[in-house]
C-alpha cells in the first residue's frame, strides 16, 4: 500500500515547490511592467546563479534585450526587483530621490565585517562616510603621494628584473603586488617588503572574490535572511586577518593617532570619540560605536575596493594598449613630454597634466566598469518619474552600467576601444548619467580620487620604461571571469612587457 502512494506523495511535493517556488513570478505581468519570463527557483538569473556567466554579465544580457524600455521587470532568484534603463530615471534613484534610495540592499551580520562602508544601511553610511570622507581630499592625496611614488618605484624596478628574466606575464596577478603595496601603505601604514607577504593577502582575499558562496542568492530569495540570523558572507580566514591587522595597528600606534595622517589615524580618531552619529537637516538619526569590529570593517572595504579594482583596471588598460599600438604611441609621447618638462620626474601636478593618460584610463572604465550592477533598495514607496510603475518599500533597483556604457545610444561602435570619446566635448554630449563606473550621487565611491590617482601614476611609471605587446597566448576575446564577485578577466590577462630603448 506504501508503494501504491508513494508516487502520488512524490509529485504532491514536487507541485508544492513548484508552486513556493514561483508563487511571486506573476508580479511585474499583473502590473504590465515588461520583463523576460523567469524560471523556477532562480528568475531571471540561472546563469549567474550556476557559475556559467558574471552576474553583471546576465544584468547587462538583460538590459541589452529591452532597447525601447524605461524599466524592465526581472526577479532576483524569487524576489521582484526592478531593472533601470532610462538615464533619466536613474539620475532620480541615485542623485535626485537619494533619500528614498541610500540603502544599497546588501547587508549581512554586523560582526561578520557586515558594519562597512560599502555594505551599512543608510544612516549607518552616513554617520561612517561624513568621517572618513577627509581621508580622500586633494591636500591628502598630495601628502600620501610620496608613499604611491614609492611604490611604483619599487615595482618598476620589480619589472626591470623580471624582465631581464622573461618576456611574456600574467599581468593582472602581476599588477596587484603595486596596488596592495599602496593601499597597504597610504591608508594603513604597513609596509610588506617581500612578495611572498603580498602572495599571503592576495590569496585571502581572492578566496572572498573567486569563492563560490551562495549566501548571496540566499539573500535575494529571502531579503534580510543572512542580516537577521547573523550570518555573514565574508569566510572566516579574511574576518580573522583583518581584525588582527587592526589590532596590531592599535597596538603599534599605543590606541593614538601616529601623525600619518593616513586612514588607521581617522579611525583612531573616531575610537577616541567613541562613537559617531548620522545626522540629516540637523537631527541626530543614529549613532555608531567605533569598536574594532568596526574599524576591521572597514580595513577590509578599503583594502579590497583600493588595490581590486585600481589592479583590474590597470590590466585591461595594458590589454587594450597592447591591441591598440598606435594609442599607446600617443600616450607614451605625452608622458614622455610631460616628464622631459619636469626633469624626469612624475609629481602630483604633473600626473594632471598627462590629460590622454585620463582619457585612456576613462575609457578603459567604460569598456570594463568593474563593480555591477550598481544596486539600491527603497526605503519607502516610490513611484517612478514618467511612468505608472510603483516600487515598494523594501524593493532593490538595479542599474547596468555595462548595459549603458556599450549602449549605442550614447556610445557609438561601443566595442571599439576610442579614448577620443572623453574630450570635453564629447563628454558634454552625453547625459550626465551615461558614465558611472564609480557610481553616482552621495553613495558614489569615496576611494575614486584615491584608485584614480594609483592607477594613473602607476601606469604613467610604468610606460616611462615599458611597452605592451599582444603575445602568442594574448586571448584577442577576453571573458568575464563567471566565478568572481568583481568583473575581472577569465583566466587572466597574458601580454609581452617590453623594456623601451630610450634615447639619451
Amino acid at each position: 500500500m506504501l508503494f501504491f502512494y508513494l508516487p502520488v506523495v512524490i509529485v504532491v511535493l514536487i507541485f508544492g515547490l513548484y508552486c513556493y517556488f514561483t508563487r511571486t513570478f506573476n508580479y511585474w505581468k499583473s502590473r504590465n511592467v515588461p520583463g523576460p519570463e523567469p524560471t523556477v527557483f532562480v528568475g531571471n538569473l540561472k546563469e549567474s546563479t550556476f557559475r556559467k556567466k558574471n552576474l553583471g554579465v546576465v544584468i547587462q544580457e538583460l538590459y541589452n534585450a529591452y532597447p525601447n524600455e524605461k524599466v524592465v521587470g526581472i526577479y532576483r532568484m524569487t524576489t521582484p526587483c526592478l531593472l533601470i534603463r532610462d538615464l533619466d530615471i536613474v539620475k532620480h534613484i541615485m542623485i535626485k530621490d537619494f533619500d528614498v534610495f541610500s540603502d544599497r540592499g546588501v547587508e549581512f551580520s554586523k560582526e561578520g565585517l557586515g558594519q562597512n562602508l560599502f555594505h551599512a544601511d543608510g544612516e549607518t553610511w552616513r554617520a561612517l562616510r561624513n568621517r572618513f570622507t577627509p581621508i580622500f581630499t586633494s591636500g591628502k592625496l598630495r601628502n600620501m603621494f610620496y608613499l604611491i611614488d614609492e611604490g611604483a618605484d619599487a615595482f618598476v624596478d620589480f619589472m626591470s628584473k623580471e624582465c631581464e628574466k622573461q618576456k611574456e606575464f600574467e599581468v593582472h596577478s602581476l599588477i596587484q603586488t603595486y596596488t596592495l603595496s599602496t593601499i597597504s601603505a597610504c591608508a594603513f601604514g604597513v609596509n610588506y617588503d617581500s612578495l611572498n607577504d603580498k602572495k599571503q593577502i592576495l590569496k585571502l582575499i581572492d578566496e572572498l572574490l573567486a569563492s563560490v558562496s551562495y549566501g548571496i542568492e540566499l539573500d535575494m530569495m529571502y531579503p534580510g535572511l543572512l542580516k537577521s540570523l547573523n550570518l555573514s558572507v565574508i569566510p572566516g580566514s579574511i574576518r580573522k586577518f583583518f581584525k588582527n591587522l587592526v589590532e596590531t595597528i592599535i597596538s603599534q600606534r599605543n590606541g593614538k593617532p601616529s601623525g600619518r595622517n593616513d586612514f588607521m589615524d581617522l579611525i583612531l580618531e573616531l575610537r577616541q570619540m567613541g562613537e559617531v552619529n548620522s545626522s540629516k537637516f540637523g537631527n541626530s538619526l543614529s549613532s555608531v560605536e567605533i569598536t574594532v569590529d568596526v574599524m576591521a570593517a572597514q580595513a577590509f572595504v578599503f583594502y579590497v575596493g583600493g588595490y581590486e579594482t585600481s589592479a583590474t583596471t590597470m590590466a585591461y588598460m595594458m590589454y587594450q594598449l597592447a591591441l591598440n599600438p598606435d594609442i599607446q604611441s600617443k600616450l607614451t609621447a605625452e608622458i614622455d613630454k610631460v616628464n622631459q618638462a619636469n626633469d624626469g620626474k612624475i609629481t602630483y601636478e604633473t600626473v594632471k597634466e598627462m590629460k590622454y593618460l585620463a582619457k585612456v584610463f576613462d575609457e578603459t572604465l567604460r569598456m570594463y566598469s568593474i563593480v555591477e550592477p550598481l544596486q539600491r533598495k527603497a526605503i519607502r514607496e516610490y513611484k517612478v518619474p514618467g511612468t505608472d510603475v510603483v516600487i515598494e518599500k523594501d524593493m532593490v533597483v538595479l542599474i547596468s552600467p555595462r548595459g549603458i556604457h556599450y549602449d549605442e545610444k550614447y556610445y557609438p561602435k561601443p566595442e571599439v576601444f576610442n579614448p577620443d570619446r572623453f574630450d570635453a566635448e564629447e563628454v558634454a554630449k552625453r547625459h550626465s548619467c551615461a558614465y558611472l563606473p564609480f557610481g553616482l550621487g552621495p553613495r558614489n565611491c569615496i576611494g575614486m580620487r584615491f584608485g584614480r590617482l594609483q592607477s594613473l601614476l602607476g601606469m604613467a611609471k610604468l610606460l616611462s620604461k615599458f611597452r605592451f605587446e599582444a603575445s602568442k597566448n594574448t586571448d584577442r576575446n577576453l571573458e568575464v571571469a563567471p566565478k568572481r564577485i568583481l568583473i575581472g578577466p577569465k583566466d587572466g590577462i597574458r601580454l609581452n612587457v617590453v623594456p623601451r630603448i630610450l634615447k639619451a
